[in-house]
């Protein structure tokens, strides 16, 4: 990694987190292998809300104890760790093994920062396909993940009741929109969801775009013009509020939580908190447009092995990194995570231990990588974009046509 300017040696990556001039002015490297103190490995995650207490924690020290070393584990919120990581890579600093967002990967590889699974003996075959596919870039595959959480429809049971709708009848986008015409003349509220101008609206919005049958590399197409166009009626038939629009996925939760929607569009990490709603839920996956469930977008982490100087280094944070994707470890991470495990059979033994997984379970198998589909580190340049369509639409700047016209003429000039 040594050599060329930081700015060819990292271009897709720095371009995503907008770091050249940061990192161009960045001190002169310290030697390889600086990571710490002397025989110790690094661990950096994006789990700042576990402690050295945690389950996860201790699961880390029990993989550096097989592996004969001790572990310095570092948390960092998500956004925050790819900025650290792409620092510490360009001053050698960077950790052996590292956990990182999904859409990433394939950006920090192609950059040169990842050790593909085959150079380190990383071994991601047991971990379901469709969940392993956002970690390939360039034909090799990096990391294995940890878990995957996604995208379904949260219900008020109370609510559908009394508007006279059966959870079950919701089959596609015609018999959805009858729900909420019933709930809404119940006088209650339809539907909440996170639009906001960021990757959360994006991935909220993929399963309708998906669910319609559009590609990612035509935004301006008729299909995904169906999709925008659906949640633009929403807001002009008042089935969804206009506060979607700056809405992240908490700020929508705490809408349901007041429990007077009929359904949110949310995720498994939002479990516990709807077993402290104080009213009886349910969950049924996002309907495709004509029937069946939506593809929805995978969400979770990946465990990494970073590129260092020692090729026994790289190897024995390989075998770091299997331990903590091992289904014999496994099973107490994702439960602490409110994660679908990667692992079948794992998968399994959750449901058999929380029956009300099933549903999410079955999501996670239908799920789709937004880096999927050979798009790899090209995904940022086109969710921007999209996320942008979907606010001028939902606003009323622009028409959902328009706005994807927009759109796809922005992702085609990206560079």
């Amino acid at each position: 990694m040594q050599g060329a300017p930081i700015s060819r040696r990292f271009p897709a990556a720095l371009a995503a987190a907008g770091l050249v001039a940061t990192l161009t002015a960045c001190s002169p490297a310290p030697e390889a292998g600086d990571t710490g103190t002397p025989g110790t490995f690094s661990v950096w995650d994006p789990y700042p809300q576990f402690d050295a207490g945690s389950a996860w924690a201790k699961v880390i020290d029990e993989c550096g104890a097989e592996a004969g070393v001790k572990i310095e584990r570092q948390a960092y919120d998500t956004t925050d760790l790819t900025t650290k990581v792409l620092l510490a890579a360009q001053q050698r600093t960077a950790p052996q093994v590292l956990v990182l967002d999904n859409p990433v990967v394939s950006t920090l590889a192609e950059a040169g920062v990842l050790k593909a699974n085959q150079d380190v003996g990383l071994d991601a075959s047991q971990a379901s396909p469709n969940l392993v596919s956002a970690g390939v870039q360039g034909g090799q595959g990096y990391g294995v993940p940890i878990g995957a959480n996604t995208l379904a429809l949260y219900y008020n049971k109370a609510v559908l009741t009394a508007a006279g709708v059966d959870p079950a009848s919701v089959k596609d986008w015609a018999s959805l929109d009858a729900a909420l015409v019933k709930v809404k003349a119940a006088g209650k509220k339809g539907i909440t969801f996170s639009a906001i101008g960021t990757e959360e609206g994006t991935f909220q919005f993929l399963p309708w775009f998906w669910g319609a049958d559009a590609n990612l590399t035509e935004l301006s197409s008729v299909d995904a013009v169906s999709a925008l166009s659906l949640w633009k009626s929403w807001l002009d038939t008042g089935h969804a509020p206009n506060s979607v629009v700056n809405n992240t996925q908490t700020t929508s939760w705490q809408e349901f939580a007041t429990g007077e929607y009929a359904f949110a569009e949310n995720g498994t990490w939002q479990l516990q908190n709807a077993k402290k709603a104080g009213f009886e839920y349910g969950v049924i996956p996002i309907p495709g447009r004509t029937g069946a469930a939506a593809p929805a977008p995978t969400g979770g982490e990946f465990v990494t092995v970073t590129a260092q100087d020692n090729r026994d280094t790289e190897a024995k944070a390989g075998r770091i990194a299997t331990c903590l994707t091992g289904p014999d470890k496994v099973m107490a991470t994702d439960t602490a995570l409110t994660y679908v495990s990667a692992v079948p059979s794992v998968q399994q033994q959750q449901v058999a231990a929380q029956p009300e997984l099933a549903v999410w379970v079955e999501a996670v198998k239908g799920a789709k990588s937004r880096t999927g589909d050979d798009l790899g580190t090209r995904y940022p340049r086109i969710s921007q974009p999209l996320w942008g369509a979907v606010q001028a639409a939902l606003s009323g700047s622009k028409t959902p046509a328009a706005a994807l016209a927009d759109a796809q003429a922005a992702a085609a000039s990206a560079k």
